[in-house]
């Protein structure tokens, strides 16, 4: 089982910058890949960003390509997101997420498939004000 629990959200103004944090326990992080979606208010949950086990890959979601950056450290079980230049439209929960290791490695297909993941956290407010 793997627990997941996100944090460093907050309110912030547009042109901001914010690093979101999530914090993996159990021995197979090293071994998983690791992904952040986001929720708006009446939205449906969307893919940001997704990163392979050992970082070779990463996926960023066209609407934040050049402004959001994911990276992992495995010996702090730790994935973060680098948010910069924020927009009001960033305002979300964000959601860091995990596919088993049982399932199919991440392509460019597969990556913003929420059933390809299954393990998530709690999510953290982020809240990015004009």
């Amino acid at each position: 089982q793997v627990q997941l629990v996100e944090s460093g959200g907050g309110l912030v103004q547009a042109g901001d910058s914010l690093r979101l944090s999530c914090a993996a326990s159990g021995r197979t992080f090293a071994i998983l890949s690791m992904g952040w979606f986001r929720q708006a208010p009446g939205k449906e949950r969307e893919f940001v960003a997704a990163i392979t086990w050992n970082a070779d890959n990463t996926y960023v979601a066209d609407s934040v390509k050049g402004r959001f950056t994911i990276s992992r450290e495995n010996a702090k079980n730790t994935v973060y997101l680098q948010m910069n230049s924020l927009k009001v439209e960033d305002t979300a929960v964000y959601y860091c997420a995990a596919p088993a290791p049982t399932e199919p490695a991440l392509t460019p297909v597969n990556v913003a498939w929420l059933h390809l993941y299954d393990y998530w956290g709690q999510g953290t407010q982020v809240t990015v004000s004009s």
